[in-house]
């Protein structure tokens, strides 16, 4: 079989996905079993995979899945205790004191707050905070998914204390020996010849440089496509008018995270970029610089206007709250809880975390049905786990009754349940995708085939791809880091190949694996579950995929202006192409706020 049979054939389980969720609007539920037949039987009858290989990463998803819906029922729970206990409320007092308006609040919760969730846990975490927060304060659930979503790239690469890198792109490198001798060549390796903690600082640095450059603009697209699709004049121009705003609180949260990046590593630049940019905006915005004027304060639509499809069955009306009478500082407690128990089990020295991740509590799903895939668990370490113990607090600290707090568990449980079908098929697929090799036609794995069909198409402008293939991965596994793993070392080769920096080339695919967050399937399914909106991931999947493609697309320019910079000087074709497109989308916002003018 020619290799672009090949290739072709491996994209058929996201045409899929393309074609049944994305654009013909099927939900999850239906779209996504057809997609893991399609991957299952590619991997059966193409490349020929052992039927109990296949049939091990389709359990071992099953078991990701299942680690999913306990993060989802634990963050929906949390949700339902602080509306059951009134703390909701008081929450929502406090960020109208900040600011009612609501291009403000969703920069302040879903960017730097979800940055910071993002530093200390990553792996979806922060869709499961900050979607239900802002639904609490009154967002539609879907502009809530939307604004939760588009975070998910600048903060990514260096979330659960860089994961990603730490991990992802030094289990992806390890071992190969070109990789050690170019580390050689920059004095970043060790005595024993291993990659150096040096050696990940610098590909760190790299990756933030980009995300710092791209990430400037996401405050302002959340704003204005928040605007846009749920605003009541469906207007880009009332989200591009608080733009000020947005560029303050971006660059409030880049110019630290790029700086802790250089002189601290990949664990910090997420989780204290996020602290450090929220410690600068909310006294800000609450002393009404830079933000609009009480007089010109934006809200949605009053909620009987609303579209049917932008609400969940989770409904969050100060009518059914509790009014207990509490301090803002006693109703932001389980949140506060969550925040600090998330820093306090993911900070190797303090030994929590090897407490948590040992063998005494690990469940251990090791070499599934006989083969070489395993899926060990860690229940206690699990996010599911801290929205539980937060939650068990809060019926303390703010004095609930039972009977609201058993209330709290069944419209959870019931809401967590709606969510399961969908989720039982994607995680499986992307694992029968992933783990496609070894089979009795030779064929490499599925992303690989992909991703070699298009190295070979493009040559020497590979830099300009490098970040989308990252994208495939997390698109596909649901993860930044797994990405890196699964192409930081093809990534590297193909560098060499065409004679680039191939480190370069690695912080590109980190960047790419980032942005394809912005339109994993299972995050999606995911993050609406938690507010209860099962049925309209392809809907949230449209408006998203944008911000994908600039947040790959231009990364990829500026990749490409670095990497042939040497032979080509800074006037090239990736500099040119970068130039242009930011100057295409200042067009576009100057045009819509002009024709919004009176």
């Amino acid at each position: 079989m020619t290799p672009t049979v090949l290739a072709l054939l491996a994209t058929m389980p996201i045409v899929v996905v393309a074609v049944f969720l994305v654009g013909l609007r099927w939900p999850a539920s239906r779209a996504m079993p057809l997609s893991y037949l399609t991957a299952a039987a590619l991997a059966l009858f193409v490349w020929q995979i052992p039927a109990m290989q296949v049939a091990a990463a389709s359990l071992k998803g099953l078991i990701v899945a299942v680690r999913l819906l306990y993060i989802i029922f634990g963050a929906i729970l949390l949700l339902n205790t602080l509306k059951e206990s009134g703390g909701l409320r008081v929450i929502r007092q406090g960020f109208t004191d900040i600011s009612p308006d609501r291009r403000v609040q969703v920069i302040i919760i879903a960017w730097l707050f979800g940055s910071f969730i993002e530093g200390s846990a990553g792996f979806g975490t922060p869709a499961a905070v900050a979607v239900p927060l802002l639904v609490g304060l009154g967002f539609p659930a879907m502009a809530a998914v939307v604004a939760g979503m588009l975070i998910q790239c600048t903060p990514v690469s260096f979330g659960a204390l860089g994961t990603p890198i730490l991990v992802g792109v030094r289990d992806g490198l390890t071992g190969d020996a070109a990789v050690i001798e170019y580390a050689a060549s920059l004095g970043l390796t060790t005595t024993d010849g291993t990659l150096s903690p040096a050696f990940l600082q610098m590909i760190g640095f790299r990756v933030a440089l980009l995300h710092a450059v791209t990430g400037t603009l996401i405050p302002l697209f959340v704003v204005s496509l928040m605007t846009r699709f749920f605003g009541p004049r469906r207007s880009f121009a009332d989200g591009l008018r608080v733009w000020r705003f947005a560029l303050f609180a971006a660059c409030a949260m880049t110019f630290p995270y790029v700086l802790l990046a250089w002189s601290l590593g990949p664990e910090f630049p997420s989780i204290l970029g996020g602290l450090i940019g929220l410690a600068i905006v909310v006294p800000v915005a609450k002393a009404g610089w830079l933000v609009p004027s009480r007089d010109d304060t934006w809200d949605f639509a009053p909620r009987e206007d609303w579209n049917p499809e932008w609400t969940g069955v989770i409904e969050v009306s100060q009518d059914g709250e509790s009014t207990n009478r509490m301090s803002l500082w006693l109703a932001w407690c389980p949140y506060v809880i969550v925040a600090a128990l998330l820093v306090i089990t993911r900070v190797d020295a303090l030994g929590v975390k090897a407490l948590l991740r040992g063998s005494a509590v690990t469940i251990p799903f090791n070499n599934l049905l006989g083969t070489d895939i395993s899926s060990p668990e860690q229940p206690l370490y699990v996010p599911g786990t801290i929205f539980v113990v937060a939650a068990l607090l809060t019926l303390a600290l703010h004095r609930m009754r039972v009977d609201a707090f058993a209330c709290a568990w069944s419209d959870s449980a019931r809401t967590m349940v709606r969510a399961s079908v969908a989720l039982i098929f994607t995680v499986p697929m992307a694992q029968v995708f992933i783990n496609s090799s070894g089979g009795a036609a030779g064929y490499e794995k599925m992303p690989f085939v992909l991703a070699d069909a298009v190295a070979s198409a493009v040559g020497s402008a590979w830099p300009f791809f490098a970040t989308f293939i990252g994208g495939l991965g997390a698109f596909v596994a649901g993860s930044n880091t797994v990405s890196n793993m699964t192409f930081s070392l093809f990534q590297f080769s193909v560098g060499e190949r065409i004679g680039v920096d191939p480190g370069w080339v690695v912080a590109l695919q980190a960047v790419g694996g980032a942005a394809g967050n912005t339109i994993c399937v299972h995050n999606v399914v995911a993050a609406s579950a938690v507010v209860g909106l099962v049925g309209q991931e392809g809907a949230v999947i449209r408006k998203t995929l944008p911000v994908f493609v600039y947040y790959a697309l231009l990364p990829g320019c500026l990749g490409y202006a670095i990497l042939w910079s040497h032979q080509t000087g800074w006037l090239n074709a990736g500099s040119i192409a970068a130039t242009i497109f930011v100057l295409a989308l200042m067009a576009f916002a100057a045009r819509q706020l002009t024709n919004d003018s009176p």
